[in-house]
């Protein structure tokens, strides 16, 4: 009896040691979320990083040591842990995308004449609010329907409007005139004229912005404007500007671009300049992506790149069909610089600054403003009073 109580303990003492020795074997097949799945690796474990690694692998994050190793015990250098990170940047920003959800992964060789539309005199700059452009042209503001360019109105009274703002339900306009002026548009409103919310901005706004509280405009007569969107009182900031274009919030910081000294700016909540940045020359219409801005300086025809944390300029892109560039536009994954002289707009992936190339918009066409609806790219030509779907 004992000798069989003995032998039985030692069988099921076998059996616990061979069922632990089999998780630490090499296995190529594994169960994830209760689904067989197999990977070409042969010397991965069957045990709780057996899923992570598979989906590294079908995730495009790794390939692997070799086509069947993965080398778990292996260390990772830092230049391997940079390609890692980036391959999962670049998975999320393309998986997560608003193109990706609607299937639209090609990039045209040029702009499209069937997505074109008329729009109001000499059209400046435009903005998305998710389902229509708003256009600002020279005397009007003109909403087009994103999924097919069908206008859908004009509102009249916009003075030289150049800058367009989506904020609070609100669309919001600079009137570039002395003194300047800020227009409102309530969307859910028939079109008719613009509402003047206040006359007395700085000479000439441009590029407008929100810190979610404020309302701000570039001026290029030499000053700045905080102003409040409900009452329409205005601050004029004037101190340390030479001649301000554009203006943009990073979700902490204000930063103007600024073409009398080619600075690009960052302010506090009350228009001070806590830091000044040299960028090329003549800095105009920036944008941030999420953890960089991108500066297009027209006249030196190149972009300049700078990390919004600390403002430090990390690069200066050249090329790729830099030819007075005029407006930065990020959709997500990319960055998109419209060139009024080149006729052209110029293509980087935001994550890495590769160049994807540069696409023509036409001849005498002259590029100026750009947006993203988070699917496609629109672009104002001024010479052709048209918007551009890209």
């Amino acid at each position: 009896m004992k000798e069989k109580l003995r032998s039985a303990a030692i069988l099921s003492l076998t059996i616990v040691v061979l069922l632990m020795a089999s998780k630490q074997l090499p296995a190529d097949t594994g169960t994830c979320g209760g689904a067989t799945t197999t990977v070409p690796f042969t010397d991965v474990m069957a045990d709780i990083f057996f899923c992570q690694i598979a989906e590294a692998y079908f995730s495009g994050l790794t390939n692997g040591t070799t086509p069947t190793t993965y080398s778990p015990s292996d260390t990772v250098l830092r230049d391997q842990m940079a390609a890692f990170v980036t391959r999962a940047q670049d998975s999320a920003l393309r998986r997560g995308s608003r193109r990706a959800t609607f299937n639209q992964w090609a990039t045209p060789v040029g702009l499209p004449l069937t997505g074109r539309t008329t729009v109001g005199a000499e059209p400046e700059l435009v903005a998305s609010d998710g389902a229509d452009l708003w256009v600002a042209s020279f005397a009007d503001v003109t909403r087009v329907r994103a999924s097919d360019g069908t206008v859908l109105g004009t509102w009249t009274g916009a003075t030289q409007a150049w800058g367009v703002l989506v904020a609070r339900g609100r669309i919001y306009v600079t009137g570039d005139i002395n003194p300047g002026q800020l227009y409102e548009i309530d969307p859910t409103s028939p079109p008719g004229a613009v509402t003047l919310l206040n006359g007395a901005l700085g000479n000439f706004p441009l590029g407008i912005t929100t810190d979610g509280r404020f309302i701000w405009t570039a001026n290029l007569g030499g000053s700045v404007s905080r102003v409040n969107p409900d009452s329409g009182a205005t601050i004029n900031f004037t101190i340390g500007f030479s001649a301000p274009e554009g203006i943009l919030f990073d979700g902490a910081n204000l930063w103007v671009t600024d073409i009398g000294d080619n600075k690009l700016k960052r302010l506090n909540s009350n228009g001070g300049i806590i830091q000044s940045v040299a960028v090329g020359s003549s800095p105009l219409f920036p944008v941030f992506d999420g953890s960089n801005i991108w500066v297009p300086n027209n006249l030196s025809s190149s972009v300049s790149v700078i990390r919004a944390r600390d403002g430090q300029v990390f690069a200066t892109l050249t090329g790729n069909g830099l030819n007075e560039p005029m407006q930065a536009t990020f959709d997500g994954q990319r960055i998109l610089v419209t060139n009024i002289n080149g006729n052209s707009v110029s293509l980087w992936k935001a994550a890495d600054l590769t160049p994807l190339g540069s696409f023509a918009t036409g001849a005498m066409t002259s590029p100026v403003g750009s947006c993203s609806d988070g699917i496609n790219f629109w672009i104002t030509l001024i010479n052709t009073n048209q918007l551009a779907r890209f």
